[in-house]
């Protein structure tokens, strides 16, 4: 069986963020597309509290390799045309049988 896990994390600038409540909104904004475009699983994993920052973890599964990579691109391509002045994006990659022998 052929199966890959992505693992995202995501550094977010909110420029225009003048509190944690307008951060929160585009924030959940930016998960809620992640998720239903892109079919990732999204979590503020880091910054709750800071109102111009936020760190995302996200995942995504795929059977195949190339399916997976071009999803990371579109992720980042995503990203990086909705938060032009802040956003840095960390990819791995591991297959299922890399992450099993971890265990």
């Amino acid at each position: 069986m052929s199966a890959y896990v992505a693992l995202l994390t995501i550094h977010l600038h909110f420029p225009e963020a003048g509190s944690l409540k307008g951060k929160r909104k585009d924030l959940s904004s930016v998960k809620a597309q992640l998720h239903t475009r892109l079919g990732l699983a999204v979590a503020e994993v880091e910054h709750q509290d800071t109102w111009q920052r936020s760190t995302l973890a996200a995942a995504c599964v795929s059977g195949s390799l190339s399916t997976l990579e071009q999803t990371c691109d579109r992720v980042s391509r995503f990203l990086d045309e909705r938060f032009p002045y802040g956003v840095r994006v960390e990819r791995t990659v591991a297959s299922f049988e890399d992450v099993e022998g971890l265990a």
